[in-house]
């Protein structure tokens, strides 16, 4: 009987190539991956799974990843969700501005492989807060 609890992840970013990479790292995690292209698809997603972890681009048509990260926040039953916000924008203000709408962590693109994988078994096993 296999008790090994599958995680499962939400890649939120609108460019494709983006999705398939993060998910190939998540794999090798032993993830399940599901994938959203911006935050109103990604709060669609919410509702049809349960998450150990979101990964979120800033920049998406339609709702950012701020709004959605804020949105997610909001909501009861997936609200300590942790975040990682993956994004090409390096100013301090947006870092601030992703730590205020609740991340658990601002990386800048592109994100080393190992260091992501990293982090992200450390937030799903409830460390890096």
């Amino acid at each position: 009987m296999n008790t090994e609890i599958t995680r499962t992840v939400l890649v939120v970013d609108d460019a494709m190539t983006i999705r398939k990479y993060h998910r190939t790292l998540l794999e090798e995690l032993g993830c399940e991956v599901v994938e959203a292209e911006n935050g109103i698809d990604a709060l669609e997603k919410l509702l049809e799974h349960q998450l150990s972890l979101c990964l979120v681009d800033v920049n998406m048509p339609l709702m950012d990843g701020f709004t959605f990260v804020t949105e997610l926040r909001k909501g009861a039953e997936q609200a300590d969700c942790p975040v990682i916000m993956i994004s090409t924008e390096s100013q301090q203000g947006e870092l601030s501005r992703g730590y205020q709408c609740g991340v658990n962590l601002y990386l800048v693109k592109p994100a080393p492989a190992e260091s992501l994988k990293l982090y992200c078994q450390q937030l799903m096993e409830g460390g890096v807060q």
